[in-house]
């Protein structure tokens, strides 16, 4: 993955031309992540001896196929799924996103070229049909059908989800940046981006615009710029008060969730009674801070350990 050979630069390529969102930069910043937090030998061995499990072997347990419906928001957001059932010795039956199906069909046919046997233990199909446990990840809407069509067999189905961040309102010009990454990165696409934070009363908003500046090159990006020259004509339209930086737009709401090129923000007075809140909200995937679980700047690293919708994916497979 961390190679330079042409038939996966060609890939990548195809990847990019394929969604206007796979912008090379981002590609290969989740090829990146991929390679340095879940394919690194030691960390791989940690995470498979956790669970106790031979990765390979599974002796005496009988072997599943597991139907794998996987989201398409940010490249290879499916791996994780895909690494699952791979450790656990389970064969998988992929339904890759039709917007983020090159890059995987990809890796799994190199994987073929060095071992054989993974043709009959990784599928590719439109329709994941008699499967005996189901993966599926996708929006409140296709959640409901993933619950009809998959909710008599065992199954992970998966919402929407997004991030907030906590601010002291002392953070350093450092922190800012790497809180732009939270933001910024995949477009704000995936649910690990920030979409909402919190801020206290009296938060100067000047020095955040001018750390954001640092991905003021997005705006150039077309779907990107339609994005935010739409909602900023409707802050306008509806006279609303907003705040920009040419790339971002600031608004108050309570919504957690935003609309791409749109950072909402919130007041708060006590950290101790918000930080409650938030971690009791099943539509918050993590809460970014500097003294919280995730860091300013991680969100898009997760560990193999950091399973989406907090659904501790190897456990579920483990029981089926």
């Amino acid at each position: 993955m961390r190679s330079e050979t042409m038939e996966w630069n060609r890939a990548k390529q195809k990847a990019s031309l394929e969604n206007g969102w796979f912008i090379p930069e981002f590609i290969e910043l989740a090829i990146r992540n991929l390679a340095e937090n879940f394919l690194k030998k030691e960390k791989l061995g940690a995470w498979v001896a956790h669970y106790n499990n031979n990765p390979r072997g599974n002796a005496g347990k009988q072997v599943q196929t597991i139907g794998i419906v996987m989201a398409g928001n940010i490249p290879l957001v499916g791996f994780h799924d895909f690494l699952s059932v791979f450790a656990t010795g389970h064969r998988s039956m992929i339904k890759p996103s039709s917007r983020d199906k090159v890059l995987i069909n990809h890796l799994v046919q190199m994987l073929a070229t060095w071992e054989p046997t993974i043709n009959h233990q990784v599928h590719f199909s439109e329709m994941l049909k008699n499967c005996d446990a189901y993966i599926a990840t996708g929006s409140n809407n296709t959640s409901r059908y993933f619950e009809y069509y998959f909710g008599k067999y065992p199954h992970v189905i998966r919402r929407n989800k997004t991030s907030v961040s906590i601010l002291k309102g002392d953070e350093t010009m450092s922190e800012l940046e790497s809180l732009a990454d939270d933001v910024y990165q995949f477009f704000g696409l995936g649910c690990r981006n920030v979409t909402k934070i919190y801020v206290p009363e009296d938060y100067n908003f000047e020095l955040l615009l001018t750390a954001f500046k640092k991905y003021n090159y997005l705006a150039d990006h077309h779907k990107y710029k339609n994005n935010y020259d739409y909602n900023l004509a409707l802050h306008i339209l509806n006279n609303k008060f907003y705040m920009t930086n040419g790339s971002i737009i600031l608004t108050e709401d309570r919504s957690i969730f935003s609309p791409i090129s749109q950072l909402n923000y919130e007041y708060y007075r006590g950290q101790g009674h918000l930080l409650s809140s938030l971690s009791d909200n099943p539509d918050i995937q993590c809460v970014i801070s500097r003294a919280g679980q995730v860091p300013f700047g991680k969100s898009q690293s997760p560990t193999l350990f950091d399973y989406a919708d907090r659904v501790d994916t190897m456990a579920f497979l483990q029981s089926v």
